[in-house]
């Protein structure tokens, strides 16, 4: 895959693909980390002297623009931690930003706005995303892919642009698959993979590939309880998967046969609503109350679950073992991502709501061997999936 040394872009135009997908409540941006992880790709295409077309999007708008889902407030936060200006066009295309984007001299940044406001960027029609990628096409000389959030979607700025311009991977593209490489390619054991959230049928595919790979799984958050219930369990109120549960009666034989580790909880945090004031009680995890609900893992489970982790070489972590968000329920959480800092070969934290986590819970990125940008597509790399957008990127 071409890097960002294979490319000249001085004095030329770059369309950027970043993700900047961050989390955002009544305009306020929660959690800056998909930004800064940006930076460094920007700052060295500056430094190069390329004037910047940035790309990104924010939520699953689908093909409307809906001010809440706009990115002034990342322009905004960008432009800070620049300390630069970064234009705003506040559309996708048109007159106003094809004429915006020709006037960038090098050194110069514009950020459209949220790309998933034209339905085109997301449609399952080719020739509507070839038709949008060529409009894209327009506004530069050069494309670098850096959104690695997004490199799972066959979306036209991730798949069909890249193909119609000289294109190289930016340096988070090219982190994150050196990292994804570490973690598929004869990684170094124990090899142990910690899985929480809230669906067992999310993280279908990635536990059906890892248990072919892994010495040790965990597994923690909502997902857990389908897996309580295949063993039989009382699981009183707490999100289950029915339809899931000969499945995970598979998993579970699957992980024996191929002896792989499967680490479950022994007691479980529960309460009676899902509520950050609601009272939490430790039970066992066979004997939860049937008007009860599992919020998190208890802290012998915790224990247990940190203990498996420190002894790896390797670990993979994606989805937070209960409510973070709830004090009340973010000690089995907040325990793993300790066990992460701790680990003495490479400790990876899979994005999404566990990268969230670890911010939330007080822990900086350093701590980390690696914190991942790409929930999912990080998962759908694990799986062994082709990834669209980095297809198109290694297309030359």
């Amino acid at each position: 895959m071409p890097d960002l040394s294979t490319i000249d872009v001085a004095g030329k135009r770059v369309f950027l693909r970043c993700d900047l997908n961050v989390p955002l409540k009544e305009g306020v941006i929660k959690d800056d980390g998909r930004i800064k992880a940006s930076l460094p790709t920007i700052q060295l295409l500056l430094e190069k002297g390329a004037s910047l077309v940035i790309a990104a999007h924010l939520g699953r708008p689908k093909g409307e623009a809906k001010p809440e889902l706009s990115l002034a407030p990342v322009a905004k936060r960008l432009a800070e931690l620049l300390g630069r200006e970064v234009r705003f066009t506040g559309d996708v295309t048109g007159a106003a930003v094809t004429t915006a984007a020709e006037s960038l001299k090098a050194g110069e940044i514009l950020l459209l706005e949220n790309i998933r406001f034209s339905a085109a960027e997301t449609s399952k029609e080719e020739s509507e995303r070839a038709a949008f990628a060529g409009e894209l096409a327009k506004f530069a000389d050069v494309y670098v892919g850096d959104g690695f959030g997004a490199v799972h979607r066959k979306h036209a700025s991730v798949f069909d642009l890249p193909q119609l311009l000289p294109h190289a991977a930016g340096t988070l593209v090219a982190a994150e698959v050196q990292v994804l490489k570490k973690l598929t390619q004869n990684p170094e054991r124990p090899y142990g993979v910690v899985l929480g959230g809230a669906k067992v049928s999310d993280k279908l595919g990635v536990i059906e590939n890892l248990l072919g790979k892994v010495d040790v799984l965990a597994i923690g958050g909502g997902m857990v309880f389908t897996f309580l219930k295949a063993q039989g369990k009382e699981i009183g109120t707490s999100l289950v998967e029915v339809e899931m549960l000969d499945v995970v009666k598979g998993l579970i034989a699957t992980a024996e046969k191929n002896g792989v580790k499967l680490v479950l909880p022994t007691d479980i945090v529960v309460a009676p609503a899902f509520a950050a004031d609601a009272t939490p009680t430790l039970v066992a995890a066979d004997a939860i109350p049937a008007d009860q609900m599992g919020l998190d893992i208890g802290p012998v489970s915790a224990k247990a679950f940190a203990a498996e982790i420190v002894k790896c070489k390797t670990v993979f972590w994606n989805g937070p073992m209960g409510v973070f968000e709830f004090p009340n329920f973010a000690a089995g959480t907040k325990v793993v991502a300790q066990a992460l800092t701790e680990v003495s070969g490479i400790s990876v934290v899979g994005g999404g709501d566990s990268a969230a986590a670890v911010r939330a819970l007080g822990f900086a990125d350093s701590q980390f061997g690696y914190i991942s940008t790409g929930g999912g597509a990080s998962l759908e790399y694990l799986e062994g999936k082709e990834l669209p957008g980095l297809k198109a990127l290694e297309l030359i």
